[in-house]
């Protein structure tokens, strides 16, 4: 069941505790401040010459991927509208940043783009949580905010043209309050949130892709929130917990069993321009009394088998496995001491002064080969190792045997995450 908001108003704070709601005026200040900008043969511009035109303010950054999937589109726009529109990318970082990604590879077929650098005023006007933000100004009044994917030749026409507006207007959320929950309820005295729970699937454009933490004033995890993401990642984080707590043991893919019949539906959907359709996306938040923090992530999974479609566990289960031993009791792994490294699975791979359960938690995670790695050495010291490569399994046992190590293929009962369909 997708989950599907109509948002019919937005209020965006800005400086001096004033607020900015749709259809009010831009304060003259908007108009008249000097914006510095890079690919421009002005060092600054401002928008007093714009007040005609439907203006688009861009929120961005070079290192925010979707925003960098919007540019060729921005540009293209841009075009087409002409004198009609104008489109005005903002950032906060410094010059050197942006003069150095317009200089890259990536960004020197955008050259031609201008820019605002070390913005402080349009960011303060419109405050937002994340990147790529776009707001839309027609008439000199703010017509709308909305995320960069709303923005196509269609609804710049509707705006252009005073037809009914298909925009979806989108109020950044923070994730300093539990997701959904009304801000009546801070308005309560005497009333403490002992449990929450918050499932949906679909994107919520509201908010940004990731999760946050709720923690006691001691410090204590009782609650876990995820926003705009995959079942995948979401079981992922709570594996990674799970088994930290019951075997120390470092959690990888390598731990999870698929036996589905449409495994594909926990993983989000790409489309063509490397944007995410947010169909197969998720929104979760969880949160426990603080007496009960120790069990967050048991109950997690409680919670999300009960109306997910599926069935998660852990349990043991036989496993084809590497198997990690030592071939001599004589050691030549001991470390030398020195400043640590580990640079697995790079070439060469150096482990210098470090556990020797690092190497195979690499290899577990970051390697394309299929076989879960089980260290068996017992071997509790730091160590020093190198190796030339793990590009393959014939190589690296035959470099591990330089320090009488041995890689085994065996059979093991190994604590697993099992993803199955839910049976009714």
């Amino acid at each position: 069941m997708s989950l599907v908001f109509i948002l019919v108003a937005a209020t965006i704070s800005f400086a001096q505790n004033k607020s900015l709601k749709i259809g009010d005026p831009l304060p003259e200040s908007f108009w008249t401040t000097h914006l510095q900008v890079v690919n421009h043969p002005q060092k600054t511009i401002h928008l007093s010459e714009d007040k005609n035109k439907l203006i688009l303010i861009d929120f961005w950054t070079t290192w925010c991927s979707a925003c960098l999937i919007s540019l060729p589109k921005i540009e293209a726009l841009q075009q087409k509208f002409g004198d009609k529109v104008k489109i005005l990318p903002v950032s906060g970082q410094d010059k050197s940043a942006l003069d150095k990604f317009f200089t890259s590879s990536n960004g020197k077929k955008f050259k031609n783009m201008v820019s605002t650098y070390e913005d402080k005023k349009l960011h303060d006007l419109f405050p937002h949580a994340g990147v790529p933000f776009i707001i839309w100004i027609k008439d000199g009044k703010l017509f709308n905010s909305t995320d960069a994917g709303q923005l196509t030749e269609q609804t710049i026409n509707e705006v252009l043209n005073g037809d009914k507006s298909s925009l979806q207007t989108i109020i950044q959320m923070e994730r300093a309050r539990p997701l959904m929950l009304s801000e009546d309820y801070d308005r309560q005295r005497n009333v403490q949130l002992l449990n929450y729970s918050f499932f949906a699937k679909g994107q919520i454009p509201d908010i940004g892709a990731g999760g946050t933490y709720r923690k006691t004033a001691l410090g204590k995890i009782h609650g876990r929130q995820f926003t705009n993401l995959s079942l995948w990642d979401i079981y992922y984080a709570i594996g990674f917990e799970l088994f930290k707590q019951q075997e120390k043991a470092s959690f990888t893919e390598k731990r999870m069993i698929i036996e589905l019949k449409e495994p594909e539906q926990l993983m989000p959907i790409e489309r063509t321009d490397g944007s995410n359709d947010g169909i197969n996306l998720y929104n979760y938040e969880f949160i426990i009394p603080e007496q009960k923090s120790d069990s967050l992530y048991n109950y997690m999974l409680e919670d999300l088998n009960r109306y997910s479609g599926y069935t998660v566990t852990l349990e043991k289960r036989p496993v084809k496995c590497l198997v990690l031993i030592r071939t001599t009791t004589k050691d030549k792994l001991v470390t030398k001491g020195g400043e640590k490294r580990s640079t697995f699975p790079r070439t060469p791979s150096i482990l210098r002064n470090v556990p020797l359960k690092n190497m195979v938690n690499m290899l577990n995670g970051e390697i394309n080969i299929k076989e879960l790695f089980i260290d068996e050495t017992r071997y509790t010291g730091n160590v020093d190792l190198e190796v030339s490569g793990v590009t393959d399994i014939a190589t690296l046992k035959k470099e591990l045997q330089k320090y009488d190590l041995d890689l085994i293929p065996e059979e093991r009962q190994v604590l697993m995450m099992i993803i199955k369909d839910q049976q009714n």
